[in-house]
């Protein structure tokens, strides 16, 4: 039986990460986990999991790891019983998070096949792609747009999504100071996960994400050796 592959994309808001997932979605029938779309689906149907999510967002606190590695571990235990490969778009985040996926894979998918790709971008450019980016309205869609030129992300209707035809908005967080403090935050975290992986022999592909995305993508499945 061939191994479980799973790959963790390590990238700062606004690299990529869930553009080149949904193309390796769309391309080679993966599974992409998001964990905010993950967060977003257990509030709607109201599960133990959603409504704890639920009460940390409206009491205006950070949802804790222990809660995140709950909600992940079920998910990657169903999709990895199906033999699917996986992309884990942004988790782990935390250094807690990356033992806990670690202890996860060895004692129930220890045949698994764990590839990290680092997303490559400066932060001056990824504070010019958040503050161009747009989201579809529609809460079961979430589709992303660039108004930025040559981001090959334009809605082909302005400000109208291409897959469900609902408007798109900001995200009222996509501001410069916003950006650069979440940037701040995601690096301090991005060593320790690197050092982590580091330590632990497993594979750090490096990816440059400046170029438009059909770009990206091509390079992509080259460094990591894959064809249509």
């Amino acid at each position: 039986m061939d191994k479980n592959k799973v790959f963790v994309f390590i990238g700062a808001p606004g690299s990529g990460k869930g553009s080149i997932s949904s193309l390796c979605v769309e391309k080679f029938k993966w599974k992409q986990l998001s964990t905010g779309e993950l967060c977003r689906k257990h509030i709607k149907e109201q599960t133990e999991i959603g409504k704890q999510i639920d009460f940390s967002i409206k009491s205006g606190k950070l949802v804790s790891d222990s809660i995140i590695i709950e909600m992940v571990n079920e998910w990657l235990g169903e999709q990895l019983d199906l033999g699917e490969t996986i992309i884990l778009d942004g988790y782990p985040r935390t250094f807690a998070q990356a033992e806990a996926l670690d202890a996860f894979l060895k004692e129930r998918f220890s045949k698994s096949d764990l590839k990290v790709v680092r997303f490559i971008l400066p932060d001056e450019v990824a504070i010019d792609r958040l503050c161009e980016r747009y989201v579809c309205k529609n809460i079961d869609c979430q589709a992303i747009f660039s108004m930025a030129s040559g981001s090959g992300l334009k809605p082909k209707i302005e400000m109208v999504c291409d897959i469900c035809s609902s408007p798109l908005k900001r995200r009222s967080d996509d501001t410069r100071e916003s950006v650069a403090e979440r940037l701040k935050i995601f690096h301090e975290h991005e060593k320790k996960l690197l050092d982590f992986y580091n330590q632990k022999e497993v594979s750090i592909y490096e990816l440059n994400v400046q170029n438009p995305l059909g770009v990206v993508f091509e390079n992509f499945k080259e460094l990591i050796g894959l064809e249509d």
